[in-house]
Parts: structure tokens; sequence; C-alpha cells
């Protein structure tokens, strides 16, 4: 069992930056890869971004290429997406969800901390 848990959401404005932290718990954190996935309004859940579990691979959605960064803290079970130059198409609800096997299918999720950037 994996538990995770988001934080860092919140109300900015068009070009600011926000990080988003997905604290774990369960399994020893650096065995498994962590995923940051999205959904806005309306829309179906999109994927975002991943980082393997030893944090030497990452990838990226092309939307957030150059603008958002994945990165994680064994040390600390704490995984970040770092949201640079939002724009208010990056409004929606931000998930983080383990990936246990490294076949990007994910296992477990949390429940989301909403990002709402403003004009």
């Amino acid at each position: 069992q994996v538990q995770l848990a988001e934080s860092g959401g919140g109300l900015v404005q068009a070009g600011d930056s926000l990080t988003l932290s997905c604290s774990a718990s369960g399994r020893p954190f650096s065995l498994y890869a962590v995923g940051w996935f999205r959904q806005a309004p309306g829309k179906e859940r999109e994927f975002v971004a991943h980082i393997s579990g030893d944090g030497k691979f990452t990838y990226y959605t092309d939307s957030v290429k150059g603008r958002f960064t994945i990165s994680r803290d064994n040390s600390k079970n704490t995984a970040y997406l770092q949201m640079n130059n939002l724009q208010i198409e990056d409004t929606a609800d931000y998930y983080c969800a383990a990936d246990l096997i490294g076949s990007r299918e994910y296992d477990y999720w949390g429940k989301g901390t909403l990002v709402t950037v403003s004009s």
C-alpha cells in the first residue's frame, strides 16, 4: 500500500510560479516512480510529468515542457512539481500517483490539490 497526499495548490495570477508537493508513505519511496496528472473542469484527466524512482529519468507532456519541473527528495518521501509561467489553461486539480513497477501505469493516487490561475 502507498498513501499519497498533495499540497501546495492555490490561486495565482498568470505568469506566477507555484510548487506542488506529493508526500508519500507506505512502501519505500525510492522503489517506485511518481507521476503528476491534472484534470481541468469538464475535461478528462491528463498526464503532466513522470519521474523514476531514482530521479534520473523524467518525462513531460508537451504543453508543460520548459515551464514545469518534476523532482523528488527520497530522503523526505516527497515528490515536487515546480510550475513556472503558469497560464490560465493550467487551472486544474493536480494529482500525484505511484507507479510501482515502472510501467507508467499508476496504482495509487492522492486526492488532489487545486491550482487556479487567473488573468
